[in-house]
């Protein structure tokens, strides 16, 4: 089975994309930056979601001699034209808690109501081969911001996030979902189901 590297140390992050492979029957074993020595990583300082995680790959692939996987993904709440967008796993500062930037964005939106928070996650994924080969997939999920956390699943946003595509009202926040039902409906899962057919091809 070819390993693949996940550019991250987010093991919350390895046990989705492996699911997600593993669902798609992808004979590709998930391994991330903790099962390497460690080097020196790039800062995340693009402006957008896939040049993040292009520079993500690109390092991965060079520094391990492995065909390398990175996700750059976030939250952008359009009343807050688009943030916390690039910055959402800082978004309360560096080395921020998720439950530090959870709480600072529902504190910027405590004065609205439910039809100003429309928002949207975005997951841009690199692949990025040790012989220069790249490919960059697009994934977004639609839907808005609740301000009462809930669930227990997920991580990051997901306790007050509640996507288009559940029921209303009162849809089920995306920490409330099973991974499968995340899965078939979350950005990074769109992502990813594209890049399965690049590396499908690549991995032959």
């Amino acid at each position: 089975m070819r390993k693949v590297v996940l550019a991250t140390h987010n093991l919350k992050k390895q046990v989705e994309l492996q699911r997600i492979f593993d669902a798609a029957a992808l004979a590709a074993q998930v391994v991330t930056l903790e099962d390497f020595p460690p080097y020196l990583e790039p800062v995340e300082d693009q402006r957008t979601f896939e040049q993040n995680a292009l520079l993500k790959a690109r390092a991965a692939a060079a520094a391990t001699g492995e065909l390398a996987i990175a996700d750059d993904s976030g939250i952008e709440v359009e009343l807050l034209n688009n943030m916390p967008g690039v910055r959402s796993a800082r978004w309360a500062g560096v080395g921020a808690s998720d439950a530090a930037n959870l709480n600072l964005l529902i504190a910027q939106l405590a004065d609205t109501e439910v039809e100003q928070r429309s928002a949207q996650f975005v997951a841009a994924m690199a692949m990025v081969s040790p012989s220069g080969f790249e490919a960059v997939h697009r994934g977004v999920m639609c839907g808005h911001v609740i301000l009462t956390p809930r669930g227990e699943n997920g991580f990051g946003y997901d306790p007050i996030f509640v996507a288009t595509a559940q029921p209303a009202p009162g849809g089920r926040t995306n920490a409330e979902l099973t991974a499968e039902e995340k899965d078939a409906i979350s950005h990074r899962g769109k992502a990813a189901a594209t890049l399965i057919e690049t590396l499908r091809i690549h991995l032959e």
